[in-house]
């Protein structure tokens, strides 16, 4: 224990020497956000660990400024000399468990190299965060990462109290004129097109891959000219996104088409972050473009084949209850029971339609996704010169293939009965449905008005198992009725978990 107490005391001696509560980390905000862009994450920080706690002089995508240190990454990253790499979190025993795991900002990828000051002490690391699991680094974002840990090395070992102020001064400038150059370097071996701007918008610098890809003389799109570079149907929507961005500090990122040396406009994917001094102020904007045209090339091409196989599927559908209609017209005595089954398939069909996967150029006019938009299709054949007779209230919960059949054959039977027994078998009755959160269950509540009586069933018939089936068996939910003199009353309590695989919040 004596000995554990003289290293804490050793390490804060080491961290008062460089000056860390003085604040003025403008240099390691610039080095964070480029960080990020580097390597794609949507966070980046420089750490600092302390005896209890870590802390974080920079930091681009986080707005917690400090976590205490058995949680840090960075504590296990400092231990060696080369980049610490946590592809997966989730697959790993040391950190699945840990906290910012499981909480936000729900790590899941981790690289940091180690801050080793001149005499070989680690203060911290510089780190990259994803919320995904990733591979790995590349070869030049491990080169940059380890470039950029030194340099924020060079802006901490300026801040040391045991140097004089000229010597600072010094050291200051010939930092600044470095990372300068390697920001440049480091630009020029980026895959992405890389720019930069004045706090007001002047675009002042791009990389070398610009200028490959556009073949434009050098300087020739300085300031404003880089908007004449899009196509002419995006220049307008690309001004007035970049003017929001710079008027409120929010994040740039629109797709356009850029015009490449060949002549040909490609799809480009722009994204911009601010970097702020320590006032809060924006001191400069740092973007990248990246090349997207064949990304979005192969994603027009797989919904071209997702509608050719829903559109079979649907055919498969029609054939089916074709066969059933030549049944029914053969063999009369059936016809009834054949009614039913073919209405049944195609509330089957109007549920594949309805969550079989869009994209941008097949989106339906529906509420894609969510309850009321499969209702609205299943009771389509209700409504009347007033409107529908069936009405939605509460929440509108989101919906997916796994149970968009179980839902549309229940709501199928309900508003089949009710035509037939119940409330809609008359011109005055109509059907309210609340929807809302139970606990970890979707409550679904029917309820039949201005109908006459509802009766319990003699005998479970088809109709009632197939609900049954669909609620207990497929959905995992409960079911109850109310045979109310005012008309059927019915509740569902169906786990949300079953309702979409979408997560918590995202819905």
């Amino acid at each position: 224990m004596a000995e554990g107490r003289g290293l804490e005391t050793d390490r804060a001696a080491l961290l008062a020497r460089y000056d860390l509560d003085t604040g003025g980390f403008a240099t390691l905000d610039q080095i964070t956000a480029f960080a990020a862009a580097l390597c794609g994450t949507p966070i980046a920080l420089v750490s600092i660990v302390e005896d209890d706690r870590q802390r974080f002089l920079a930091r681009t995508g986080l707005d917690a400024e400090e976590t205490p240190r058995d949680m840090s990454f960075c504590a296990h990253a400092m231990q060696g000399s080369g980049i610490f790499v946590v592809p997966d979190t989730a697959q790993n025993p040391d950190f699945r468990d840990n906290p910012l795991v499981t909480g936000a900002p729900f790590i899941r990828f981790y690289a940091g190299a180690p801050l080793i000051d001149g005499e070989g002490a680690s203060l911290g690391a510089l780190c990259v965060i994803d919320d995904r699991p990733r591979d790995g680094l590349t070869d030049v974002q491990r080169q940059g990462i380890s470039l950029l840990a030194r340099q924020v090395m060079v802006e901490l070992e300026g801040r040391r109290r045991d140097r004089d102020v000229i010597a600072r001064q010094q050291r200051d400038a010939q930092a600044v004129a470095e990372s300068d150059r390697m920001f440049r370097t480091l630009a020029d071996t980026m895959p992405q097109m890389v720019w930069s701007t004045l706090p007001d918008g002047y675009h002042d610098y791009y990389n070398a891959r610009w200028y490959e890809f556009t073949g434009v003389p050098l300087g020739s799109t300085d300031g404003e000219g880089w908007n004449g570079m899009f196509h002419p149907e995006d220049q307008e929507r690309a001004w007035e996104r970049w003017r929001h961005s710079l008027k409120t500090g929010e994040l740039y990122e629109i797709e356009y088409r850029l015009r490449h040396h060949s002549g040909d406009y490609r799809w480009t994917l722009g994204r911009a972050l601010p970097i702020r001094d320590e006032e809060g102020a924006i001191a400069r904007w740092i973007g990248t473009c990246t090349d997207i045209n064949d990304q979005i090339a192969m994603v027009e091409e797989r919904e071209v084949i997702a509608h050719e196989l829903s559109h079979r599927i649907k055919n498969i559908f029609s054939v089916i209850s074709g066969l059933i209609g030549l049944s029914a017209r053969q063999h009369p005595e059936i016809r009834a029971a054949a009614d039913d089954l073919r209405d049944r398939i195609m509330a089957l069909g109007r549920a594949h339609d309805f969550v079989r996967p869009h994209g941008p150029n097949s989106q339906p006019d529906q509420d894609e996704g969510r309850l009321w938009g499969i209702l609205e299709q299943i009771f389509a054949p209700y409504r009347d010169a007033l409107g529908p007779r069936i009405r939605f209230s509460g929440d509108n919960p989101a919906i997916d293939d796994r149970s968009a059949t179980p839902l549309a054959l229940l709501f199928h039977e309900l508003a089949t009965n009710a035509a037939k027994y119940g409330a809609l078998s008359v011109p005055s009755g109509g059907v309210a449905i609340l929807v809302g959160r139970e606990g970890e269950d979707i409550r679904i509540d029917w309820r039949e008005e201005g109908g006459p009586p509802a009766l319990p069933a003699t005998h479970e018939g088809f109709g009632s198992r197939l609900m049954q089936l669909s609620i207990e068996r497929q959905l995992g939910g409960r079911m109850t009725r109310d045979w109310r003199p005012e008309g059927l009353g019915l509740s569902l309590w169906i786990p949300a978990r079953s309702m979409s695989r979408m997560p918590a919040g995202k819905g």
